[in-house]
């Protein structure tokens, strides 16, 4: 147990730890340290004569009494030019002929005994208040050195006595001149904030510009039996953990970024090197998974959830070199896996990643990059070529599937960046297949029989004991958590390794976008034309057709132009030291249109000095006016600067943008967003986080959002904020396919003769695809003598059939080789069956007019989020990709909920009303489904705040007091807390 109150007991029981407890270290006084070589000189010649005696002998035959003078001289020249890093881990000390090595790491295999014996000579000394200045009396309170080189120090902080983090990072900041020899950049290789709470860590000192990363092993540390940062003396600074860092983590960068340069007023390509130091949750998340692929073999799937901004990348390009030379036993041959394979789910393929891999590779011509200029067959000829590390998009995994299936022996690692739901799709179980275990050769596939084909097919594209897999997301879906899920004995499913939204921010590494949320309603009403017929019209579709109608009217458009500008001209532009932008995310190319040119008229009439920039993609025709509109045609910008380089030039400071830099667009100075569109789910959380990047001056980010809920955002956040897991009675139920299916065989549209026949086409002659033709086309023949309502609901059935096969099919290895005949014929007729989708009701909008719009701010709030783990629910049938049957109602009771909803003609409340509207609620079949004990209470409660919300809504029109009593926020919450209470009570408990 630690004991001590003070700064030295804090220290003192570091340096018992590392020398006496786990004898790795030996302590030595800070007199051994020549301040002017910045070397323990006695341990560098010690090694050099322990592990290398006859290369000592051959230079002391040249140099006699001088030859240990000599070596660290040298030595200290060598790192004075070549640096620390490269003169421990690559570049071996060369003098008259002798080579010396100054460090020998732990080898992967045990083919070369003595090198293991070298590796444990590797002496690790720590010194107490090491004196390193020949200015003044000044000392560190820990360092560390390799074999007398210094690689560490550390400033010690103990909270008992009031001395926390902050003082221990002031301290390097003030008191640790950046000049001083030992504080060179790249001279000694990271230095340590470290408080008995909390840990920081810097790879450059710059005096007061030091930029210090958290380097906390959870949320909160905590030990029983020791500090709570004991984790960094008993782990980090152990001697296997901290020369494995110097072998294969610790990392110089060159970064690139694209800066205005003030003076020759143009965009400048700004090159800078970066030490790269694993943050503790990288260097956790690869050696967890490298242990557990040791442990288990290959064949596992794993699922690594790191937050936005958490240094994906380099997680990523440190685990793909690692995995390429991992040996499951040191006697082992061979590596583990033959090919490791890096997939983005982008069509272009992530720079960044590419980037940080290729900056990590210490063999040169070891990675194939396969981007967006190279072909399919470029990626086949990689993975028959044997490359060890291969980077390439999902995309392109469908082409060549059928081409690489005579890799039965070999084994490949696929690291999937951002998992999403698209990796439970057809491609995913492309991509299984393209890697799979295929014994036959295609001359054996003829003489197989069918079943035996298709049993080939289904292993194949299911679980496969020669890939493992890690899918690295911010955000997990509830597909993903099942597919790549870590199972518990409890059958319950989590990610591997988290490093949480809610860790991210309380931390300070990325921004918390909820702060400063402001929502803004709007209020109109339209009105059908007197001399125009009532008709009846397809009721969703007209309702998003008129609200769509309504957004894109001048009158609507100028209204929330001149809210953003103002907000912009008073606030934004002053944040982040006058450097501040701002993006608007419209909800069509149209709106982005629209929005672009009357943001330049408003810009101009307030002699605003910069303009807006706007992003979509293709070519935009303007229905009102005819005129066609290009990105390029609205900016015209001049050469070949993109817009996010534009948006860095003082000329341009808003960006307006349709279905374009929602995701995966990094740039720091973005403060504030305006939202324009309806988001949901991920795309919540994905496109505000754009905001989340900090940077020296921005503390803060906005939100003006006048579509989205402010409580359903909260809610989305929320998902994603902490750890996400699925309990086993929540995964999909394995045997719902078999429901699904009986209902279509039910209808009496498919034969067994036309399942058979169009198996033994498909499998056998799967080039030959204008024979199913005649299959399918009878089906589709039969499908369209159904009536219209069986059509709807047939439909919806065959394509739950379809999603959920194909997403348990990477869960578990079906042995019912019908399934796998239903699913392939099922998937080509589904394509082939004619829309049940109603075609947009346009002519309804000649038959409307706005009457009146206004815009309301309804609050100004910090969206607060709460430490809690969410539980996801698995795939059920009939989900959100069952097709819906629309509803169909006069234009005039179209108009009347809208006018409900956002109409400005209210009256006094009528207490009658609000018996209704609990009529109503008991009376919804919808709500009413939700109250069931498969549903958690969480996802019942969701469900009828939305209900009540929407009947609330009902008030506007003619019952305002009651509204605002009703909506007020204190009011709402514990009104719905109360009814839903006495709900839930009477439906699911009968009291």
């Amino acid at each position: 147990m630690a004991t001590g109150t003070n700064e030295g007991a804090f220290e003192a029981h570091v340096v018992n730890y590392l020398v006496n407890t786990v004898k790795e270290y030996q302590e030595k006084h800070t007199s051994v340290y020549n301040k002017d070589l910045c070397l323990i000189e006695e341990d560098v010649i010690a090694f050099v004569k322990d592990t290398q005696p006859d290369e000592y002998k051959k230079l002391e035959q040249q140099y006699g009494d001088l030859t240990d003078q000599k070596i660290v001289e040298n030595v200290a020249k060598s790192i004075a030019t070549n640096k620390t890093l490269q003169v421990l881990r690559e570049g071996a000390l060369k003098d008259r002929g002798v080579k010396l090595q100054l460090a020998y790491f732990k080898p992967n295999h045990d083919r070369s005994p003595e090198h293991l014996d070298n590796y444990k000579k590797n002496r690790l000394t720590v010194v107490r208040q090491l004196g390193y200045s020949t200015k003044n009396n000044n000392s560190l309170d820990l360092a560390f050195f390799i074999n007398g080189i210094p690689v560490a120090t550390a400033e010690l902080k103990n909270a008992l006595t009031g001395q926390y983090l902050s003082q221990a990072i002031e301290q390097y900041r003030k008191d640790r001149d950046a000049k001083e020899r030992l504080f060179e950049f790249q001279r000694c290789l990271v230095h340590f904030a470290v408080s008995t709470e909390k840990i920081a860590m810097t790879t450059r000192l710059a005096n007061e510009k030091t930029f210090f990363l958290p380097f906390n092993q959870d949320l909160e540390n905590y030990r029983e039996d020791d500090f709570a940062t004991s984790y960094w003396y008993s782990d980090v600074m152990r001697k296997d953990s901290l020369l494995d860092l110097v072998q294969n983590f610790i990392n110089l960068q060159t970064n690139e970024e694209k800066i205005f340069n003030i003076k020759t007023n143009a965009i400048e390509v700004k090159r800078s090197e970066v030490l790269i130091f694993p943050r503790f949750h990288q260097r956790r998340a690869v050696n967890r998974l490298l242990k557990d692929v040791k442990d288990k073999g290959v064949g596992q799937k794993y699922l690594i959830q790191h937050s936005a901004g958490s240094g994906k990348s380099n997680t990523i390009s440190w685990l793909a070199h690692r995995l390429s030379d991992l040996y499951q036993n040191p006697s082992d041959p061979k590596s583990l896996f033959d090919t490791t394979i890096v997939v983005t789910d982008r069509r272009v393929l992530d720079k960044q990643i590419q980037n940080n891999i290729r900056q990590f590779e210490q063999t040169p011509g070891a990675v194939a990059y396969i981007d967006e200029n190279k072909s399919a067959q470029d990626l086949r000829i990689a993975i028959e070529n044997g490359s060890r590390i291969i980077v390439t998009t999902l995309q392109k995994f469908p082409v060549i599937s059928e081409s690489v299936s005579h890799f039965s022996e070999r084994k490949f690692a696929v690291i999937i960046d951002e998992a999403h739901s698209s990796q439970s799709g057809e491609a995913a179980r492309h991509l299984r297949k393209s890697l799979s275990l295929e014994e036959a050769e295609e001359k054996d596939v003829v003489e197989k029989s069918l079943d035996d084909i298709i049993e080939d097919e289904i292993k194949s594209k299911g679980d496969q004991k020669n890939i493992s897999f890690f899918a690295f997301t911010a955000t997990p879906k509830s597909k993903t958590l099942e597919i790549f899920g870590t199972k518990n004995q409890a059958g319950d499913k989590t990610e591997f390794d988290l490093y949480s939204m809610e860790q991210a921010i309380k931390e300070g590494f990325i921004l918390d976008v909820l702060k400063n949320y402001m929502s803004w309603r709007r209020y109109y009403k339209l009105v059908k034309r007197s001399e125009v017929e009532d008709k009846e019209y397809s009721k969703k579709q007209t309702l998003r057709l008129l609200a769509n109608y309504v957004d894109l009217q001048d009158h609507a458009i100028e209204k929330k132009t001149r809210i953003m500008l103002e907000h912009f001209a008073s606030q934004t532009q002053n944040e982040i030291q006058g450097m501040a932008r701002a993006m608007l995310v419209t909800k069509s190319r149209l709106h982005a249109v629209r929005y672009k040119l009357k943001f330049d008229e408003i810009m101009r009439e307030m002699n605003l000095p910069y303009e807006a920039l706007v992003a979509f993609s293709g070519t935009v025709t303007d229905g009102d006016t005819g005129a066609e509109h290009t990105s390029a045609s609205m900016n015209q910008l001049e050469g070949k600067i993109s817009v996010p380089e534009a948006l860095k030039l003082p000329k341009y400071r808003i960006l307006i943008v349709a279905n374009m830099y929602q995701t995966g667009f990094d740039e720091p100075l973005l403060h504030t967003m305006f939202v324009d569109k309806k988001l949901g789910g991920t795309s919540t959380v994905q496109t505000l986080s754009r905001l989340n990047r900090t940077r020296k001056g921005k503390d803060s980010t906005m939100v003006l959002d006048f579509v989205n809920d402010p409580e359903k955002v909260q809610a989305d956040f929320q998902f994603y904020y902490g750890s996400n897991r699925m309990d086993f009675g929540d995964q999909t139920d394995q045997n719902s396919v078999y429901d699904v299916l009986n209902k279509i065989e039910s209808a009496n549209l498919i034969y067994q003769n036309d399942v058979e026949a169009f198996a033994e086409i498909f499998f056998r002659k799967g080039d030959n695809m204008e024979l199913l033709q005649p299959i399918l086309n009878n089906l589709v023949e039969r499908f369209n003598g159904l009536e219209n309502e069986v059509q709807i609901e047939l439909k919806a059935t065959i394509n739950d059939f379809i999603r959920l096969y194909r997403f348990l099919s990477q869960i578990i290895t079906f042995t019912d080789i019908d399934l796998e005949k239903y699913y392939v014929l099922l998937t080509a007729l589904f394509k082939k069956l004619p829309s049940n989708r109603v075609s947009l009701p346009t002519d309804v909008l000649e038959n409307v007019e706005l009457d009146s719009y206004k815009l309301q701010h309804q609050y100004t709030t910090d969206l607060q989020l709460e430490s809690a783990e969410v539980n996801m629910q698995g795939q059920t049938p009939g989900g959100a990709n069952g097709i819906q049957e629309d509803e169909f109602e006069l234009l005039t009771k179209i108009i009347k909920v809208l006018n409900d909803t956002f109409g400005l003609d209210l009256k006094d409340e009528d207490k009658v009303e609000f018996m209704k509207m609990k009529e109503n609620v008991y009376q919804n079949e919808e709500l009413m489904t939700f109250f069931n004990k498969n549903n958690s209470k969480a996802n019942i409660q969701d469900k009828f705040d939305e209900t009540i919300d929407d009947e609330l809504l009902n008030f506007i029109d003619g019952k305002l007091s009651l509204y605002n009593k009703l909506t007020d926020d204190r009011v709402n919450k514990e009104f719905k807390r109360l009814w839903f209470n006495e709900v839930y009570d009477r439906v699911l408990r009968g009291v």
